[in-house]
């Protein structure tokens, strides 16, 4: 085993030869994805940044998280597009590391721009006097700088230790790299990788939900409390970033339970399948479901189309 502590400097993503087959339909797939993604979360910035009445500290967060899903389809889809048509399965050790790094950024991103909106929510109805002075958009600016931040430095250090692990063997079971499928492959004990990881990351998820939960609850109490219209419109939002929450854990909680089951009790395929399944559906979802339930955001889309409409029908006469 020692002899085999990370001599090579690659690993293969045994995910991508198991693609091989049907390489041409995986590929059309991916790319067709991509594409409708980035193009629905472009838009939805685009609006955002450009239109004035949408510069408020609600729109910038979900900006943010929408902004957030492009970062995340980046660091994964483009890549895969293009080892499933050269039929390349290996990654360089420090690619690898790059796009774990990357993955795991996104993810924690998610989760503290989806804490931030909960408080951002519950200022809005808790306290709507006020709410104009404890969040305003440079707040928000300042909320969402702290976010990526917080995000890459909790997200660094259990990377950097996986970096200085000595590593046996090179197959991955997947079609891109995390920090955990890199410690699994540790040749001696990665205690201290795994406690670190663990404690982390228990540490940081049950703030983030205890905040989340106890600002939704507090919230949905005074949305029973006020005026049926006030509180038809709080709900609305409340319930969009319930369904994006919610979407968002429970893809966390099956691709997390994989690493609990044993590695000889599920196929390859479900292996990939769960994976690929747990990164993507928060990043299409969520567009889509703030496109179309927050009322404001559709108007000015709607808006948007109609004009670039009229104005190529003026230029076709």
């Amino acid at each position: 085993m020692e002899n085999t502590s990370r001599i090579t400097t690659s690993f293969i993503l045994l995910g991508i030869a198991e693609m091989e087959k049907f390489r041409y339909l995986y590929s059309v797939i991916a790319v067709f994805v991509y594409l409708i993604t980035m193009f629905i979360c472009f838009i939805i910035v685009f609006i955002v940044w450009t239109e004035e009445t949408l510069h408020e500290p609600m729109y910038i967060f979900i900006c943010n998280l929408i902004f957030n899903g492009m970062f995340g389809s980046t660091t994964f889809l483009p890549k895969l597009i293009i080892d499933v048509l050269s039929g390349s399965s290996t990654i360089t050790f420090s690619a690898c590391l790059l796009q774990s790094f990357f993955i795991h950024s996104f993810a924690a991103v998610e989760v503290f721009t989806f804490t931030i909106m909960a408080y951002d929510q519950y200022l809005a109805i808790v306290q709507p006097l006020r709410y104009p002075t404890l969040m305003t958009n440079g707040k928000a600016l300042t909320l969402i700088a702290i976010d990526w931040s917080l995000a890459f430095i909790v997200v660094f250090i259990p990377v950097t230790m996986t970096a200085y692990l000595p590593l046996c063997g090179e197959n991955l079971n997947n079609v891109f790299c995390d920090n955990m499928s890199l410690i699994k492959l540790a040749c001696g004990d990665a205690l201290v990788n795994n406690i670190f990881g663990a404690v982390e990351a228990f540490l940081l998820d049950i703030s983030c939900l205890l905040i989340i939960v106890y600002c939704y609850i507090r919230t949905f109490i005074i949305c029973l409390r006020i005026s049926k219209e006030a509180s038809q419109k709080a709900i609305g939002t409340l319930v969009s970033h319930l369904l994006t929450f919610s979407t968002f854990m429970i893809t966390s909680f099956f691709v997390l339970l994989r690493y609990r089951i044993n590695s000889g009790s599920i196929t390859l395929a479900a292996n990939v399948l769960i994976a690929v399944i747990g990164l993507m559906t928060p990043i299409t979802v969520n567009p889509i479901i703030y496109g179309m339930r927050t009322e404001a955001l559709k108007m000015k889309i709607l808006q948007k189309f109609q004009k670039i409409k009229s104005q190529n029908l003026r230029k076709s006469f």
